[in-house]
């Protein structure tokens, strides 16, 4: 104990000073390392080495000579090495290495000249660390000379020795490179090896902050600053948030002194310091007189604080842009001033309209107003240069024109003053006395010759000047931004693409939306569908607005005089304001207005991001007793499994409750249907290698990653395996078996891992799938770790699909957030330093650590792996951090016998195990004192101290007697209430897990990650296409895209389906159907179809409409077209290129084709939309069969893309990646069967009736056969009937012509005769037709 409360030692970073054996003599400085091996230092004492072994000395000048021969050797520092080693890098290191002398240590040698008797030789010898030490041997003397003569006798003439000395450090100084000359500077970024990372990670000062003030610069630290910047962020928060936004500004101004002066982060204040900023937490777990020690308190997002660092950030930035733009307008003022003579109260009122502002907006108000009026100009060898291009008001003010804009009246500032009652004018505008075209004569010149020309470049220097005059725009600003509306309507290419189900489609038509109700997430898919093309968006000031700011600009920027000069002038000065107020400021504040709504946006959908990443990284681990929130349970044992096609197989992985690869077993067979009986014996090898592996290693959950709809089947076969284990072994079988869980986990963050190059550093020698089970294992047993390893130098956690609409976010606004999240969460769970040394990938939440960051985290995590364990927490600062980053993070690194510390016996301080600050192990250890005495009268004990916190520590109990009030009374610590909360809690149970417990996936998640499907992609109502696989007479069974079954109901193929017979009439296997979603059966991942026209006409009827979306506005521009004469139906035309291809319509394609050869065929676009092509064939004369061509994998992020044809090309159940490949694999070999076909010599041309007279004919002369013949299916395009008489009545079936042959009751032939013969034998069975 006593150890605890010494006052830490800051000690250099062990890696860079490595202690000299104990043997070693204490003065340093007189020690110098040869580039031979020796070393030599001056002794004062008189003493001398004893004399070395002849044949020891002749070895080891040998060894002198051969190294120094090695001139070309490359070498870095020895901090440079193991900076390398540490960080992985591949690099070889030289067998030996030189030490560069400083020229301090060089001039030592030259003064020493004179008296070269006291020499001491030493000899290197490697330790255990592979670190050379000094090994000395002494010997005495009687006199100089004599040591002299035995120094010469060793090594030889010492004038020579110190020229090779000279040598050598100056190869040295010319040879020894940096870092930087040997990788490449991206390498040493990611690794943090920079100059600049060195400098962060010495510096004692949290990381973060480091990295804030880099962009903010440092941050005022006196009264005044800190005042004036809380009453700025207090103004902001009610602003944004509203009265009702109860915050106190003087935990503002304790907030940022904690912030700015103390240096303290967000963690610490939120856990240490709740007293001095109660209204910024939310601390209601605590508050009150009704503290419970048993309700288990819960994690939190400091939202608020991190509210105020962030608008403190602005505040810095702001203040940091007007101190540039004083020092820039007062260079820029004065240069102007040294060539022309500028009104200087007009840049006097610049400048105090620069210390006013106070945002943003408002210093970009000025700077325009300021370039206005001394616009930049370009130096060119001393002189000024304008640039090329000038505007018309530069143009205008060098001819002379600004100062005939000046006559008009009041000037813009004065118009700014009045508008904002800054300051009222008495005195009346003095009317000219000549006519403004009088006026003008005087300014005529070659540039403007025409008076009305002049009076235009006039009215547009006064209307520019009034537009960017901060005081009116600041007016206009608050009215626009209150009044203005938004409308959108579809483009044509919009109209055709935006489907009811389209992302766009709840934004589609918004008629009149005031821009103050636009939350969430609106305006960035507004913004989206107008870039690409897809929507109108139009912003409107209602007139009767507009109105208002003329009539109050005329009020004051008017003459009130009746004279005629009078009201010519105000002629003149009324198109001013309407230039300025339509060509200037309504555009100046629609773009303003698309600013605002994008961050506000951006705001919103950050929130949304970063709470469902919360709501990821706040839920507690997989627990074999949810009930028992103590850390004291280990981290179960868990088998991860995630599903193989084949190549990779499916994966079963085995993981100790550390988190560490045990085992890996394949299954290949495990989850295949078996056709065969190979098959069988492949999958019940399989069964019983799975049966094996569980019982050897005794997992406490099985987690299977929920892939795809394969993986359903895989539990199955788990728990098989498992319910097998228990019937055939039931006394062998361990307890744990009998019930082991068999849980979901999304794979997703797994596949993250599994391609990142983090794994490929953790797990270098294994395979993808393992990677990626391994991640999903370690995902149950500590989620904050896991997704923390993916938050390294490659941000790979950013590539994690949180949210919809995240891909409008920056990487650098996510990672922000992300951040932000991940330290929340890492400070209040807490990190076990111990377990994380023996297991590196528990170390990945380090750097979010209060006061620690990628860079320190990185330098301690390698001093902790190199010391193994630590005992007592002020260690850590033996470890490189200091004092300041000590305090931060010192609460949140848990120090307890784990990891290596396990198998030690030195004692560990049980307040090291608790969140309890060392600043405030003073408070705890009284008050356990204060409860032991009164439990247990003992006397006074050395020992008192530790039994009383091991006693509350085992007795928790004893901690509920104590009223926390009275006892606070008592110490006279009524301000200390939520510290001794803390304490309290953290006595009865130190590092409780305050996250949310693991919940298993529920049915609806459960759907979802099976399917890969989300409530965007699928849903009732929504468009689909399904492949029939099996058609019965009342149902079909299909399959859809993503995999699910789908069930087609006869009744529901179509509005008449009550009267169809037999659906197998209507649909064969192979036909691809398009329909809507009737209904889910999530349990059983069915899907229930309906393609009735009646259904598939209607649109779905939105959800959490929006109140300014009107659905009759679309309606209106429907009947609208309905009512237009009709035209001839139009097509959207397609960018493909291809012979066989044509932007035709289908009367365009049946014209074409009809002088063709039969068999011809064009391609056309498809009326069912952008995803579809037509395949029209010419099967006989006025006879043509339309082919559905399915286009897949396409890219639908714009008109563009949905235009180009797809990837893939689908027509019943076959795929072609291009329409060459349709040609040769699907038309031509078609073709081929339908000419087979025409040339029969049973085929008969004509329609059905005819075809059956004829059969009726040949039955009247032949009355004892069945006549039949085939002929063209004129109903059913693409089909022949197969027509023939058995007794009077003739009969009709009909068969399919497919590129594999002629399908006939279900059955495919090649050849038309096999067809025949199968007809013939067959023709008396019933049920085909």
């Amino acid at each position: 104990m006593n150890r605890i409360n010494e006052e830490p030692q800051i000690h250099d970073d062990p890696v860079e000073n490595r202690e000299n054996d104990d043997d070693e003599d204490d003065d340093e400085d007189d020690q110098y390392e040869y580039g031979d091996g020796f070393l030599v230092y001056s002794s004062d004492d008189g003493e001398e080495e004893e004399e070395e072994d002849e044949e020891q000395r002749h070895c080891s000048e040998k060894k002198s000579r051969n190294r120094r021969k090695k001139d070309e050797a490359f070498s870095l520092h020895e901090d440079d090495y193991l900076l390398i080693e540490d960080n992985n890098v591949d690099f070889q290191r030289n067998k030996y290495k030189r030490l560069k002398k400083s020229s301090e240590e060089e001039d030592k040698i030259n003064d020493n000249d004179d008296d070269l008797s006291h020499f001491i030789v030493d000899e290197d010898v490697p330790d255990d660390h592979g670190t050379r030490k000094i090994k000395k041997f002494k010997q005495v003397s009687d006199s100089n000379a004599l040591r002299y003569a035995n120094a010469n006798d060793i090594f030889g003439d010492p004038e020579e020795l110190l020229k090779l000395r000279r040598k050598d450090l100056a190869y040295n100084e010319k040879i020894e490179r940096k870092l930087e000359d040997e990788f490449e500077p991206i390498v040493l970024s990611e690794k943090y090896m920079t100059e600049k990372d060195d400098e962060i990670r010495k510096l004692d000062v949290p990381e973060r902050m480091q990295i804030f003030e880099e962009v903010t610069g440092n941050a005022r630290v006196d009264d005044i600053s800190i005042e004036e910047e809380s009453n700025w962020i207090y103004a902001r928060l009610v602003q944004e948030h509203g009265p009702s936004f109860l915050v106190n500004k003087n935990d503002i101004v304790r907030f940022l002194e904690m912030s700015h002066v103390q240096k303290l982060e967000i963690p610490f204040i939120a856990m240490y310091r709740k007293e001095q900023c109660r209204s910024l937490l939310d601390s209601s777990d605590d508050d009150g007189s009704d503290f419970n020690l048993l309700k288990k308190l819960e994690t939190k997002w400091n939202k608020v604080l991190w509210m105020i660092q962030d608008l403190d950030r602005k505040w810095l930035l702001l203040r940091k842009r007007k101190t540039a733009l004083f020092g820039y307008f007062t260079k820029r003022f004065e240069e102007e001033t040294c060539r022309s003579d500028l009104n200087k109260s007009l840049f006097e009122s610049v400048m105090k309209s620069l210390k006013a502002a106070e945002t943003e907006r408002e210093v970009d108000d000025v700077d325009s107003k300021f370039n206005l009026h001394f616009p930049h100009c370009e130096i060119d060898e001393g002189q000024y240069k304008r640039p090329n291009r000038k505007s018309h008001y530069s143009i205008c003010s060098k001819f002379g024109i600004r100062e005939f804009a000046n006559k008009f009246g009041y000037s813009a500032e004065q118009l700014g003053f009045a508008l904002s009652l800054e300051k009222v004018f008495v005195d009346e505008l003095e009317d000219a006395k000549k006519t403004p075209e009088e006026m003008a004569l005087y300014y005529k010149c070659a540039m403007f010759e025409d008076l009305q020309v002049v009076l235009k470049g006039a009215r547009h220097v006064a209307a520019v000047e009034i537009s960017c005059e901060p005081l009116i725009k600041k007016y206009v600003r608050g009215i626009y931004m209150e009044n203005a509306v938004v409308s959108t309507s579809p483009t044509p290419d919009g109209d055709v693409v935006i489907d009811s189900f389209h992302q766009f489609s709840a934004v589609k038509w918004l008629r009149e939306k005031p821009l103050r109700k636009f939350e969430g997430t609106q305006w960035l898919l507004i913004q989206k569908a107008e870039e690409e093309k897809l929507l109108q968006v139009t912003f409107k000031l209602p007139e009767n607005q507009i109105n208002w700011i003329i009539s109050e600009c005329s009020e004051h920027y008017l003459s009130v005089g009746v004279s005629k000069y009078a009201q010519l002038w105000n002629e003149q000065r009324k198109l001013i304001l309407e230039d300025a107020v339509h060509g200037f400021l309504l555009p100046s504040m629609e773009k303003e207005a698309r600013s605002l709504l994008i961050s506000r946006a951006k705001t919103r959908l950050l929130s949304e991001y970063g709470q469902v990443l919360w709501n990821k990284v706040s839920s507690g681990p997989y627990r074999r007793n949810n009930n028992n929130t103590s850390d004291e349970e280990a981290a179960p044992r868990v088998l991860a499994c995630c599903w193989g096609p084949g190549n990779p197989e499916t994966t079963f992985v085995m993981l100790d409750s550390s988190g560490e690869l045990v085992d890996v077993l394949y299954a290949e067979s495990i989850a295949l249907r078996f056709r065969d009986v190979n098959d069988q014996k492949r999958k019940k090898k399989d069964q019983d290698r799975l049966r094996k592996f569980i019982r050897d290693h005794q997992p406490n959950v099985v987690a299977l990653a929920a892939a795809n709809l394969s993986c359903v089947r895989l539990k199955d076969e788990i728990y098989e395996v498992i319910f097998q284990m228990v019937e055939e072994l039931p006394s062998v079988v361990e307890a744990g078996i009998y019930d082991l869980p068999v849980v979901y986990a999304d794979e997703s963050l797994p596949r993250l891992y599994e391609n990142s190059r983090i794994s490929r550093e953790q797990l270098p020698q294994q395979a993808g799938i393992v990677k990626r089970a391994v991640a999903l294992g370690r995902y149950l047993q500590n989620p904050l770790a896991m997704i923390s390893t993916l938050c390294g130098p490659g941000k790979d956690i950013l590539f994690w699909k949180l949210h919809s609409l995240q891909d409008f976010l920056d990487p650098d606004e996510k990672y922000e957030m992300v951040e932000q999240v991940m330290v929340d969460i890492t400070n209040q769970v807490g990190i076990d330093i111990n377990l994380a040394a023996s297991h590196e990938w528990l170390f990945a939440p380090l750097q979010f650590v209060s006061g620690l960051g990628p860079r320190k985290a990185a330098s301690l995590q390698r001093s902790l792996v190199r010391a193994g364990s630590i005992f007592v927490r002020k260690e850590l600062i033996n470890h490189g951090i200091g004092k300041k980053v000590f305090v931060n993070a010192a609460g949140f690194l848990r120090i307890r016998r784990s990891g290596l510390a396990c198998s030690s016996s030195q004692l560990i301080d049980l307040l090291d195990d608790t969140r309890i600050h060392p600043e405030s192990y003073g408070l705890a250890q009284e008050l356990a004192k204060d409860v032991y005495t009164h439990d247990i009268v003992r006397d006074d004990e050395d020992d008192a101290i530790e039994m009383a916190i091991e006693y509350v520590r085992d007795q928790p109990a004893s901690l509920r007697k104590i009223v926390l009030d009275e006892y606070l009374r008592s110490k006279n610590q009524e301000k200390k209430k939520e510290t001794y909360s803390l304490i309290l809690r953290e006595l009865s149970c130190g590092f409780q897990d305050w996250r949310s417990l693991f919940n298993e996936v529920d049915p609806d998640e459960e759907f979802y990650m099976i399917s890969g499907e989300t409530k965007e992609t699928i849903g009732e109502g929504r468009v689909v296409q399904a492949t029939v696989k099996k058609v019965t007479s009342g149902k079909a069974k299909c399959v859809l895209d993503c995999g699910l079954a789908g069930i087609l109901l006869k009744e529901d193929y179509s509005d008449d389906g009550r009267d169809i017979v037999d659906l197998s009439n209507k649909l064969c296997e192979g036909d691809i159907v398009t329909c809507k979603v009737k209904s889910i059966l999530k349990q059983r991942y069915h899907v229930l179809l309906v393609c009735k026209e009646s259904k598939m006409r209607k649109n779905r009827n939105l959800e959490d409409v929006d109140y300014y979306y009107h659905e009759e506005e679309r309606n209106s521009v429907r009947i609208e077209k309905e009512k237009a004469p009709k035209e001839k139906k139009q097509f959207k035309s397609r960018m493909i290129v291809h012979p066989r291809f044509q932007n035709i319509t289908a009367e365009q394609a049946t014209e074409y084709l009809s002088d063709k050869n039969i068999g011809e065929s064009i391609v056309r676009p498809s009326s069912r939309g952008l995803n579809h092509l037509t395949l029209m064939i010419k099967i006989f004369d006025n006879v043509y069969a339309n082919k559905e061509i399915i286009e897949g994998e396409k890219e639908n992020k714009d008109i563009v893309s949905l235009q180009r044809i797809g990837k893939t090309l689908k027509i019943g159940n076959e795929t072609f990646e291009d329409l060459d490949e349709v040609m040769d694999r699907y038309v031509d070999p078609l073709v081929t069967h339908l000419m087979t076909m025409l040339n029969y010599r049973k085929f008969r041309t004509g329609t059905k009736s005819e075809i059956d007279d004829l059969l009726r004919v040949e039955k009247g002369v032949n009355p004892k056969m069945v006549v039949y013949s085939f002929g063209v299916s004129h109903e059913h395009p693409g089909s022949f009937i197969l027509s023939y008489i058995r007794s009077a009545n003739p009969h009709h079936e009909y068969i399919g012509l497919y590129p594999k042959g002629f399908k006939f009751r279900k059955r495919m032939f090649g050849d038309l005769d096999k067809l025949a013969a199968y007809f013939k034998r067959h023709v008396d069975d019933q049920g085909h037709y």
